[in-house]
């Protein structure tokens, strides 16, 4: 049995978007940051790197690294608010990710 390209059920535009939001979501740290950042939003709390930094036992600069991922992804939205960086998950693009992923298997 032959298994054919499907033409009509991801675009070319949603693949990036899995890959790009999978290869965010790799490693299990920037798993938990994202879930605890999901999770403060949902309560309507900011989370800014402090939050991240005291919440988990990572270092400050691991932080960083692991909240740039998530940022250039588009997963996450930082807004400076005086000195600080607060960052915000992208329902838009969290949705469209999600959707993504489901239609994997249609």
């Amino acid at each position: 049995m032959r298994i054919r390209k499907e033409t009509d059920s991801l675009d070319r535009e949603e693949i990036e978007l899995i890959a790009q939001c999978s290869d965010a979501l790799a490693h299990p740290a920037r798993v938990e940051i994202f879930r605890f950042i999901y999770r403060a939003n949902m309560a309507r709390e900011p989370v800014c790197n402090k939050d991240v930094v005291e919440a988990f036992d990572y270092a400050q600069a691991t932080v960083s690294q692991h909240l740039s991922r998530l940022v250039a992804s588009g997963l996450l939205d930082v807004q400076k608010q005086g000195s600080r960086a607060c960052y915000f998950v992208s329902l838009g693009v969290l949705a469209k990710y999600l959707n993504a992923v489901k239609k994997l298997n249609e």
